[in-house]
């Protein structure tokens, strides 16, 4: 019999390098397959610069560097989590469950890589780990993204939509197909935090806090009418960005561009709104997380092209959605359910995806 009460951390670090966020969360499922979660404890610890230096220009490491990198990582996100487990005076977890660090996703390659997913890492923390959750779907076809909607289903289905604001924006929502019968569709929308903090940086702020910034500039037609007509607008889901694609498709735009940091700001926060306000029917509910969920002139500015109920939640959800819905991924591994969904990914099948982990001294066998 499947248990019915699980105790884990959820580990995320995504693309916008604000830290990796770690939460200790307990998790409940009824028999006919309802689950409940808490958050206990949660925390975001902040990358040193060099780290923060090194995962920027790691695309363009070598293969030899890039090996290397994902043992000093796995070692680095190992103390990480050791630290935080001990801070918090944790016992008796069931797994902890890790996304790693993206630094590669180049999914019509058939290549993702995630740094910080070696095996080692389960002997370093001493404790069962759940990783690697993208591999297997790419190798099925699929993007290897987004992952989180399995979790918008099981955890968050009174919405219309769920909507995440990190370094890329992504939706997740039920699209009937039939009476009684509907699938899960979620995609990448458009980049935010990755290309907003980046322009911030420029000066002198790790972001731009409220959108001020950008509240303050001015739209540039020009540079707008450019980031609306890239391609990846006209596709249809499934689809997936990364980092490759903002430094192809984005930053050259803003690095030709004359206009003052202000007004690069104002024009990309018009231009994520307005591609985000495309997504949703009116009058829907919408649960917005994640960093940008903090951006009140982006959500102004959403509003302004279409009249939906932006719904806010607390602080500890904004922050850990995606590290309590990794942790899920993980539940569901150890489970043997699906936690990757074709309709989502394109992946030939709905499947299990994720690697289990073993610490060395432990003969535990599944």
């Amino acid at each position: 019999m499947k248990k019915l009460k699980y105790h884990v951390l959820g580990v995320m670090s995504g693309t916008s390098l604000d830290g990796i966020d770690v939460a200790e969360i307990i998790f409940d499922v009824s028999e006919n397959g309802t689950w409940d979660y808490k958050i206990i404890a949660s925390e975001t610890v902040s990358y040193p610069k060099d780290w923060k230096d090194k995962l920027q220009k790691a695309i363009s490491f070598s293969e030899q560097k890039l090996t290397d990198l994902n043992s000093e990582y796995t070692i680095y996100l190992a103390k990480v989590i050791s630290e935080f487990i001990s801070r918090k005076k944790i016992t008796d977890l069931d797994a902890v469950c890790s996304h790693g660090h993206t630094i590669l996703h180049q999914p019509q390659k058939g290549v993702t890589l995630q740094i910080g997913n070696l095996p080692e890492i389960a002997s370093l923390i001493n404790q069962k780990v759940v990783c690697d959750f993208r591999v297997q779907d790419v190798g099925l076809g699929g993007n290897g993204a987004p992952l989180v909607p399995i979790g918008d289903r099981l955890l968050f289905s009174e919405y219309d939509y769920c909507l995440n604001l990190g370094g890329f924006a992504n939706v997740s929502f039920e699209e009937k197909i039939e009476e009684h019968k509907s699938k899960r569709v979620a995609y990448d929308v458009c980049p935010v935090n990755i290309v907003l903090n980046y322009l911030a940086e420029q000066k002198g702020y790790l972001f731009d806090e409220s959108g001020n910034l950008a509240r303050s500039g001015k739209l540039s037609e020009e540079l707008f009418q450019q980031l609306n007509d890239l391609p990846f607008y006209k596709m249809n889901p499934p689809k997936s960005l990364g980092l490759e694609w903002v430094k192809k498709e984005v930053f050259p735009l803003l690095k030709s561009s004359t206009i003052s940091i202000e007004d690069q700001l104002h024009t990309i926060t018009t231009h994520v709104a307005i591609q985000l306000s495309n997504q949703f029917n009116k009058d829907s509910n919408v649960l917005v997380t994640g960093g940008g969920a903090y951006n009140s002139y982006l959500m102004e500015r959403i509003n302004n092209y279409k009249t939906i109920n932006l719904i806010i939640p607390s602080p500890e959800l904004i922050e850990y959605k995606e590290a309590l819905i990794f942790a899920l991924l993980g539940i569901l591994k150890l489970r043997n359910e699906n936690n990757c969904l074709k309709s989502v990914t394109g992946a030939k099948k709905n499947h299990s995806s994720g690697a289990i982990f073993f610490p060395k001294n432990q003969l535990e066998k599944e």
